[in-house]
């Protein structure tokens, strides 16, 4: 048994909140909109079809169809046993439905498994108490080991009330959306260390899909490797042993298989040109990443790349963001759309900190964070060399590194490496075992030995390549998938709390992130003119000023009694999360102007993340069909919401 995975453009799940009301409304009343939730103004009550739910056309009327398993529908009445539901919160009801047959949809969230290198797959048991029973077990990793082992065997008991079994492939939620909503949440401690976690309940129902028809993975997992280049005045010398360190691994590969499956492309990257002209560019695409059979001209590109600039930058610290985010953004990882790279590593070499994007020079207002999460949905991997030489200084190194590992964590583990002093020798050998080790994830995709010592491979490198490979059997094969089964998982990893199991995300429409986007546009411009506390009336009445005028058009759903900035957006309340936005207050705001600049600063990066969201029409995804492109969803991780 397995949870599946469905191709975008499938049915899936939708994204405003459900609440659990006892309003009701004679069964011929017709709204505009669904029945709103018991003590909310802009959030609308939603259902779940069980499997088998049939659509009527009226009540006790004709049987139209068979709805699919866990489709959402918003309710616009309740008639005794009956609800009169429709798919949309435009479009008006379409149909009924008996109460019976729906699963009422607590929250707007949805599970997403994790990449599951580094840790055991995770079960989805019958019941809370059973999934209780395993984690507090004194003995639960060997009993764990053993019921994978029998599950692998389908010798697996009933009696363990185990429903399903995680897929042994990663599937990206952000590439493929697949349906397994959460229907109710638990906030607990991990018997292991007593940190906070989530224990959920959740649904999945079989999307089927063909299998994809390409070979096997040793015919075709290769790897797209992009460097990203300091190309400033000092940088000179770490360019060059980086050249030699390539020219050895390419000279190594070169005729070979694993030659023809490990392609490079090159971004340089300085500082801000409007501060300083005679850097020549912010940031440069050197070499793109495209799949060819000889690699002189990556070697000839990092070669030329010595040519650096010789204008001093406004700062020490240089735009090694933007160089990075250039790399996420504009490499073609998708292989014109025809042959993707399967295993995408970006490697940043500097040695300078990022710009902060407070810096009036930083080209986005994005920060290290944001750019984590942007390329780990393009299961994109950011290594960082970071040199330490002694021209930065203690306390630049220590903020430099913060924000670096920031940025080079996928999947859970951390790909900073400092390099003390700014040892030449030092760093070479760096770059030489970190692309080895980059090669030998397509050896070991095809069976061969790992160049590698397994002294010179960290366990991180290891991981590394299992979950590129997880990540790309997932596109290949699909998922195969149980019957609709209803379970109980843990958020963390039953035997390692320090590994994320299943991420919660919210599914917004497009109309509710582009009211997000809107509402913290307005915000950040009043928060700007209202720096000083006692300007916090006027700010906060401002506030409610566009709150009312965006609640004119019904397809920005604010509410306008809200008492914190956060409280506009409705359909973010009950989540299992909190955010700073959520819980001002006009006392906190009062507090610092330390504490008004963290809100503003935090504001602005999630802005900017939000309209690159809206304007990629990859993400999106129509929930049924002739969906209004405000209705369209998206997978929304918590750690971005406002």
């Amino acid at each position: 048994m397995t949870i599946i995975a469905a191709r975008r453009g499938l049915a899936l799940i939708a994204a405003a909140l459900l609440g659990l009301g006892s309003l009701s409304t004679p069964a011929n009343a017709q709204t505009d909109r669904p029945l709103l939730a018991e003590g909310r103004q802009t959030v609308y009550q939603r259902v779940l079809t069980r499997p088998g739910a049939l659509q009527f056309d009226a009540r006790d009327g004709s049987v139209q169809r068979q709805y699919p398993a866990f489709q959402p529908l918003y309710v616009y009445a309740r008639d005794q046993d009956w609800l009169q539901v429709g798919p949309s919160i435009s479009g008006g009801p379409q149909a009924w439905a008996r109460k019976s047959e729906v699963v009422d949809w607590k929250q707007n969230i949805i599970a997403a498994f994790t990449n599951a290198a580094g840790r055991e797959r995770q079960f989805l048991f019958e019941s809370e108490d059973k999934l209780r029973a395993l984690m507090e077990h004194e003995a639960l990793r060997e009993i764990q080991a053993r019921m994978l082992a029998e599950a692998a065997s389908g010798s697996l008991s009933t009696d363990r009330g185990v429903q399903a079994v995680e897929p042994e492939e990663y599937v990206n939620i952000v590439d493929r959306l697949y349906l397994m909503p959460i229907l109710d949440v638990v906030q607990d401690l991990h018997p292991l260390n007593y940190e906070p976690n989530l224990l959920m309940e959740v649904a999945s129902v079989p999307l089927r899909e063909k299998d994809a028809q390409a070979g096997a993975i040793a015919d075709n997992f290769d790897a797209g490797i992009v460097f990203v280049f300091d190309t400033t005045r000092s940088m000179d010398p770490y360019i060059a042993r980086t050249q030699a360190a390539v020219e050895r691994i390419v000279g190594d590969i070169r005729g070979t298989e694993i030659g023809e499956r490990v392609q490079f492309g090159v971004v340089g990257f300085r500082d801000n040109t409007g501060a300083a002209p005679g850097l020549d560019y912010r940031t440069r695409t050197l070499l793109p990443l495209l799949r060819r059979k000889d690699q002189d001209a990556v070697l000839a590109t990092i070669r030329a790349a010595t040519d650096v600039a010789q204008a001093n930058s406004p700062g020490f610290n240089e735009d090694s963001l933007a160089g990075v985010e250039d790399a996420i953004g504009l490499t073609d990882w998708e292989g014109a759309g025809r042959d993707p790279f399967d295993a995408r590593v970006v490697v940043l070499i500097t040695d300078a900190g990022p710009k902060d994007p407070r810096d009036p020079n930083a080209r986005s207002d994005i920060g290290a964070a944001e750019l984590q999460r942007a390329a780990q949905d393009k299961g994109i991997a950011v290594m960082t060399l970071h040199l330490q030489t002694p021209a930065g200084g203690a306390a630049q190194h220590q903020w430099a590194e913060s924000q670096y590992r920031k940025l080079s964590t996928f999947n859970g583990e951390n790909y900073y490496y400092g390099i003390a002093d700014g040892a030449e020798e030092a760093f070479e050998d760096t770059v030489s075992r970190l692309v080895t080790a980059l090669t030998d994830i397509i050896r070991v995709a095809r069976d061969e030995a790992p160049q590698l010592a397994p002294s010179d491979t960290s366990p991180e490198l290891v991981n590394l390549g299992i979950a590129m490979q997880l990540a790309y059997l997932g596109r290949l094969k699909g998922t195969q998938a149980p019957d609709v089964i209803r379970g109980w998982v843990s958020e963390k990893a039953v035997e390692d709390p320090a590994r994320l199991a299943i991420e919660p995300r919210l599914l917004v429409t497009k109309n509710e992130m582009a009211t997000m986007a809107d509402l913290l546009s307005e915000m950040l411009v009043l928060g700007e003119q209202s720096r000083n506390a006692e300007d916090t009336d006027s700010f906060f009445a401002g506030v409610r000023s566009v709150v009312a005028r965006m609640a004119q058009n019904p397809d920005r759903l604010v509410n306008t009694e809200a008492d914190t900035l956060g409280g506009s957006l409705e359909f973010l309340e009950d989540l299992p999360y909190e955010s700073q936005l959520m819980l001002t207050t006009p006392d906190r705001w009062r507090q610092s102007a330390m504490n008004r600049r963290s809100i503003l600063d935090g504001m602005r990066q999630k802005l900017v993340q939000y309209r690159k969201w809206l304007l990629d029409p990859t993400v999106w995804t129509a929930l049924y069909a002739d969906a209004p492109d405000g209705e369209h969803v998206f997978a929304m991780p918590f750690d971005v919401l406002p």
